[in-house]
């Protein structure tokens, strides 16, 4: 048996040599695995899992906020994280513990062996395993990528499936068309198994009704079972079951209007009362989606600007985050970014050159995957935004200010940058 490591830390990167790649898509390895656990998948509280490009964290949250407005005790797993790893796994309410986590992850070292298996897979295996041994009434699984062959799409029957909006996004894993990449999301729709879907495309809605038509799994459909605007201030929801008033949820943004009708949709389904959706809206949080920064190291450099931070990182996102620019008070508005080099940085940016007046270029910090800063200002001056480079957030948000002191800043691009920021800014 293997010597049990001190700190999660040590068994993660650990854990990050165990597959020569982060992504290789298939389920046998979970199987494996689990199989060696006892099948700890089959031991969970009733499953709710959601699959989508945009939106489904979000969604989850509120889900979440919702449930335990209702005073259920709620597991919830999603990825990536941005501080710590210890965000991923939620156990009946609570971030996993320290301890806890150690635990379970030596617990899937040992029972692996050492054999093939990804980063992303191992430490799904780990958070089922402590969902599994712990009393809850739900379990919220957020897919990682795609559906069909992700980590979390070990589980037969839940007790709910969601997929929120489908656009282009890893194209390189999961197709180059939206019928392609919507061909996998479905891949968490399972027979009979009722199905809530957020807006789509005319083309990804084709694919999710042809195959709920196939397994016999009853479609809970934005604008055909539910409907979800927002009317003087307020989030107007309706159903088959009637209309709620509800304020409009804590996350900013109108795209966050209809991440909210996908999981009050959720929520009525899994029998919540009016008290319980509309803690759904007034108690989520989800940190790095329009989350303005008030204190900490950045926020005092940034003086008397404003500090906001967002980890959306492909061309939906980009057009949702202009939406919400557009929409906040007026103000010079300056981007610092930093993306992946597997995203489409043009596609991103090009949405926000009318709503913003600058960028600054960073390479995210620690991360071999990431772009050099030169080709995110490269690709942002493309688009039509002044840009220029810095060595890092605080140097930038310097530069800004000395400016531009009374701007607005925001930090945006990728969610691994996200996590660079709150670390830094902790």
């Amino acid at each position: 048996m293997a010597t049990p490591f001190s700190t999660s830390d040590a068994i993660l990167a650990r854990m990050m040599a165990l597959h020569p790649k982060i992504i290789d898509l298939t389920l046998d390895r979970m199987w494996r695995l689990l199989a060696a656990l006892d099948n700890p998948q089959d031991k969970l509280a009733p499953i709710v899992h959601l699959a989508g490009t945009n939106g489904k964290g979000s969604t989850q949250a509120m889900i979440r906020a919702g449930l335990e407005g209702g005073g259920n005790k709620v597991h919830a797993y999603t990825s990536p994280h941005l501080a710590r790893f210890h965000e991923r796994i939620r156990i009946a309410g609570d971030l996993i513990n320290e301890d806890h986590l150690t635990a379970v992850l030596d617990e899937c070292w040992n029972a692996n062996d050492r054999q093939n298996i990804t980063y992303f897979e191992i430490t799904t295996c780990a958070a089922i395993l402590a969902f599994s041994r712990t009393p809850a009434d739900y379990t919220l699984l957020e897919v990682g990528l795609g559906g069909r062959l992700d980590a979390t799409n070990v589980v037969d029957t839940p007790a709910l499936s969601v997929i929120t909006p489908v656009s282009k996004d890893h194209e390189q894993f999961l197709g180059e068309t939206i019928a392609k990449i919507a061909g996998e999301k479905v891949g968490i729709i399972k027979r009979g198994v009722p199905c809530v879907v957020g807006p789509q495309s005319a083309e990804a809605m084709e694919v999710i009704e042809n195959t709920a038509l196939r397994l016999s799994a009853p479609l809970i459909a934005y604008g055909q079972q539910w409907h979800v605007f927002e009317e003087r201030g307020r989030l107007i929801f309706q159903d088959e079951r009637g209309l709620l008033d509800l304020p409009l949820p804590a996350l900013v943004g109108a795209h966050q209007v209809q991440n909210a009708g996908a999981a009050l949709a959720a929520l009525r389904h899994l029998g919540a009362d009016e008290n319980a959706c509309e803690a759904a809206m007034r108690n989520v949080t989800w940190p790095a989606r329009m989350q303005r920064l008030k204190e900490g190291p950045l926020v005092e450099a940034a003086s008397g600007a404003e500090v906001w931070l967002d980890g959306g990182h492909n061309a939906a996102a980009g057009n949702a985050l202009a939406d919400v620019i557009s929409t906040m008070p007026k103000r010079p508005t300056h981007l610092i970014c930093g993306m992946l080099n597997t995203k489409d940085t043009l596609g991103y940016l090009s949405p926000l050159a009318q709503v913003v007046d600058s960028l600054s270029a960073v390479s995210i910090p620690g991360e071999s995957n990431t772009l050099p800063a030169s080709e995110t200002a490269f690709s942002a001056t493309k688009a039509g935004i002044e840009a220029g480079e810095s060595a890092g957030v605080e140097q930038a948000i310097q530069e800004i200010v000395s400016r531009c002191p009374e701007g607005r800043i925001l930090i945006c691009g990728s969610l691994y940058l996200a996590g660079a920021v709150l670390r830094e800014n902790a």
